[in-house]
């Protein structure tokens, strides 16, 4: 692709929307555990709609809501989010033959409305050579949208229905986690020892008694760390 033929076009904007009405699927019953869990944690719809809109980062908004207690654990929430969002940075940095060329509201909003899917889908695109820009934006607008209305559609839903504490739809948080890492699994040979250690580790951190988010912060640096010395020795 020629870095110096990129645009950003109205066209590309659609043609993203449209990319991304399939990972609604995925998304929607992900964002309905988020507006139940919010409600059953206190939060108000005004208060789960801002989080979501602002925040726009499932997995941060459900690491944040099952450390939330009274009084809120600010810190620990803000660390614990910044270990699990801190993956956006290499996206960011494969995407910068387009983010590179945007300006003023085009780059912040689509730095801000960034998310594992609309990486991918524009990863994909740029191999192809696509050379919109707008596209990325496109599919992220998408799903921040259908986004927004999942997660309106759970606190409401747990407004209208009481559950009681221990309910099994408050493991959907647990089983959503479970089930993203799904897509991401690269194979035994590339992962089984990362993920085996970041698991031991945390699990150890957990016994040992260390409070949240520290067992989290242990066991992913710890995996992190082994899982880029494999890849440099495997590099030539």
């Amino acid at each position: 692709m020629n870095a110096a033929r990129v645009v950003f076009t109205r066209h590309g904007v659609l043609r993203g929307a449209r990319h991304a009405v399939p990972l609604v699927i995925g998304t929607f019953p992900f964002g309905l555990v988020v507006g139940v869990i919010s409600d059953a944690k206190g939060l108000s719809l005004l208060e789960t709609w801002l989080m979501s809109g602002l925040v726009f980062a499932g997995s941060s908004q459900l690491l944040a809501l099952e450390l939330w207690t009274d009084p809120a654990p600010i810190l620990a929430a803000t660390l614990a989010a910044f270990v699990v969002n801190i993956r956006l940075a290499p996206m960011g940095a494969a995407l910068a033959p387009w983010l590179d060329w945007l300006r003023g509201v085009r780059l912040w909003g689509t730095l801000a409305t960034l998310v594992d899917h609309s990486y991918a889908l524009s990863a994909a695109d740029q191999r192809r050579g696509g050379r919109d820009a707008g596209f990325l934006l496109g599919v992220s607008l998408a799903l921040w949208f259908f986004w927004m209305i999942a997660v309106a559609l759970g606190h409401v839903f747990g407004a209208a229905v009481r559950l009681p504490p221990g309910h099994p739809v408050f493991f959907a948080a647990t089983a959503t986690f479970c089930a993203i890492l799904v897509p991401v699994w690269q194979g035994v040979r590339r992962d089984l020892w990362p993920w085996g250690v970041a698991a031991a580790v945390s699990l150890l951190a957990w016994a040992a008694g260390l409070a949240a988010p520290w067992p989290l912060m242990a066991g992913a640096l710890s995996g992190a760390a082994l899982g880029a010395w494999l890849e440099l020795r495997r590099t030539p």
